[in-house]
């Protein structure tokens, strides 16, 4: 039998993007622009939880958007009623972004800006698989786990949780209505899959726990730019 060359794409794929992000990280790092991979399932609340962070970190911090979806721009257009600058990334049917389009949207971003940008945020696709596989080349990876989706979420999806510096456990507004989810079992989940992450419970509806949300990133931002 004649020997055949095995190629392993995926494994391929994964380091080259894992070299561009790295390079952006850098780049990033010398322009003071945090950016903040925000994460979750569809439905989860991502744009208002966007919005009341926006509203928080007012007059704080230049701020601007990538809303990244399979198609339509609604997202992008509901941010950009917030006064921020926000762009719409097209990923052309794919479930994620990569290091590659995150860098590409960032440069639209900054040319759309005019301005220096100190927090950039990338509102990653709805998905709980794909975005979780890629480094965007973000200086932190946020989530959004709904009170609705259930508290075994971590359980079912392991890799999202387990690379996530913060996870916003959303709509406790809605426990009442939800009583077979546990806030506690949720956290327990969550650190079992990543002790590290710090978890804040938040309502975006009504603002619950924002200001708490807002001061961690607030900080986060500050730490990235003084080289902490």
């Amino acid at each position: 039998m004649p020997d055949v060359r095995i190629i392993e794409v995926k494994e391929s794929v994964f380091a080259d993007n894992d070299r561009k992000a790295a390079e952006l990280r850098a780049r990033n790092k010398e322009r003071g622009t945090f950016l903040l991979n925000l994460m979750s399932s569809p439905g989860s609340g991502k744009t208002t939880t966007l919005k009341r962070t926006i509203e928080a970190l007012d007059g704080c911090l230049r701020i601007a958007v990538m809303e990244a979806d399979i198609d339509s721009d609604v997202d992008a257009r509901a941010i950009a009623q917030t006064g921020v600058t926000s762009v719409q990334v097209h990923t052309g049917g794919m479930c994620h972004l990569d290091a590659y389009m995150t860098a590409e949207g960032l440069e639209a971003l900054e040319n759309e800006a005019g301005a220096p940008i100190d927090l950039a945020i990338l509102e990653n696709v709805g998905n709980l698989v794909c975005p979780a596989e890629f480094d965007t080349g973000a200086s932190a990876n946020v989530m959004i786990l709904s009170v609705p989706e259930g508290d075994d979420k971590p359980l079912k999806y392991p890799l999202m949780f387990s690379i996530c510096d913060v996870v916003l456990i959303n709509k406790i507004d809605a426990l009442p209505a939800f009583d077979d989810f546990s806030l506690e079992r949720a956290v327990e989940n969550i650190h079992m899959r990543n002790p590290e992450a710090l978890v804040i419970p938040i309502s975006a509806k009504t603002g619950e726990g924002i200001d708490a949300w807002a001061a961690w990133l607030h900080d986060a931002v500050a730490a990235w730019k003084s080289g902490v």
